[in-house]
């Protein structure tokens, strides 16, 4: 782990990370080496800082902090935290002198291929997400929504191991994402994602895909979607930076077989990072 740009683990009491959440995050995949799309994310951590009203770090120390970590763990997950630094009691952010950012590698998850060719089952989760915003769209620290709806479906894997994510829904009844993860629909021939202006996160893969549908002239919506629509769909799937993409076979009793669009995403990812 790196803190501030050295080796380390421990960071202050008063950071305002830890009392309030107050601070941005990003997740990449390392293969050989290789930190998957970080131009893009580091674009997702500008944008995020600035909205926030946090000084973003520049690219260049990042990316040579990133480089000396890739150097001696070449694969793995390594996530990015910058919050607003330490301050003095009170919700006020006024009195912080200077931000935290630190890294954090992990091992790569071991999920079973055949979820990305076959596809997972998910679940719907009992949780709404609240409405806001002001932080939509943002990833930022404070994620219990996500931890508590997790949890619905990590208990639920004691039941059924098959369960591999859970779909979130908010307050007005519209599917949003998956608990980390974006979610898309295929529907007569239209690729559609849910519209994130007011709860959510718009996720890097999530750019990635709805770039593919451009290129590839296939018709896409960002609007609101319900659960009925997602159900009766021709083809779903998640996507994130660590799992790539996953089909969905199996969500509230509907079950589905066929993922051509899916399967052509995965394919020209693969050329891409083959490239």
């Amino acid at each position: 782990m790196l803190v501030n740009g050295k080796p380390g683990n421990l960071i202050g009491i008063r950071d305002r990370g830890l009392l309030y959440g107050d601070g941005v995050f990003r997740t990449l995949r390392a293969i050989r080496g290789k930190a998957q799309h970080w131009p893009l994310h580091y674009q997702k951590l500008l944008h995020d800082c600035t909205a926030l009203g946090i000084a973003c770090p520049d690219v260049g120390p990042l990316s040579a902090e990133l480089d000396g970590l890739l150097a001696r763990h070449p694969d793995g997950v390594l996530k990015l935290i910058v919050t607003r630094g330490a301050g003095t009691r009170g919700y006020a952010p006024q009195h912080c002198a200077n931000i935290t950012h630190f890294w954090d590698i992990f091992p790569l998850p071991e999920y079973p291929f055949d979820w990305a060719i076959h596809g997972i089952k998910a679940q719907r989760c009992q949780l709404r997400l609240s409405q806001q915003p002001r932080l939509a769209g943002i990833k930022h620290l404070n994620r219990l929504e996500n931890v508590l709806a997790a949890a619905e479906w990590n208990d639920a894997r004691l039941l059924d191991a098959e369960i591999a994510e859970g779909l979130l829904l908010d307050t007005d009844d519209n599917v949003i994402e998956g608990t980390r993860s974006n979610l898309f629909v295929v529907s007569e021939g239209e690729l559609i994602t849910p519209e994130l202006s007011r709860s959510g996160v718009a996720g890097v893969q999530r750019d990635r895909v709805i770039d593919w549908s451009i290129k590839h002239n296939m018709p896409l919506q960002i609007r609101n979607v319900g659960l009925e629509e997602v159900l009766h769909a021709d083809e779903l799937f998640v996507v994130n930076s660590i799992i790539g993409l996953w089909p969905i076979r199996e969500l509230e009793q509907r079950h589905w077989i066929n993922f051509p669009v899916a399967m052509q995403i995965r394919q020209a990812w693969a050329e891409e990072f083959a490239s």
